[in-house]
């Protein structure tokens, strides 16, 4: 059985939508430039969170809303090439390989 809050989180498609939603002040061009990587980071702040979320609704809007607004300002205080939340901005940073020694004399 889902509850409205639940029900209402179902209806919440964009990042305008979530922060309106959740009633975090933002601004219009930060969000027009990062609206993805804002969403990802809010998305992996709520998988780290899940372990301790709490069971009441009104707790749980509290907890979306403080891990929403962090998400958020985190593009406003950077940006989305120095937070490099997508697997894409990992692809030319150095990569390490260990060969065992034993494969090298094969």
């Amino acid at each position: 059985m889902t509850t409205l809050f639940e029900d209402d989180l179902e209806e919440l498609s964009s990042a305008e939508d979530f922060l309106e939603y959740f009633k975090v002040d933002y601004d219009a061009k930060t969000v027009q430039v990062n609206r993805l990587h804002i969403l990802q980071r809010f998305h992996d702040y709520l998988s780290q969170a899940q372990e301790s979320m709490p069971n009441t609704d009104e707790a749980k809007r509290e907890v979306y809303f403080r891990l929403l607004t962090r998400a958020y300002n985190d593009f406003v205080e950077s940006d989305a090439l120095t937070e490099k939340v997508f697997k894409v901005f990992h692809m030319h940073e150095p990569q390490e390989t260990f060969v065992p020694l034993n494969d090298v004399f094969k």
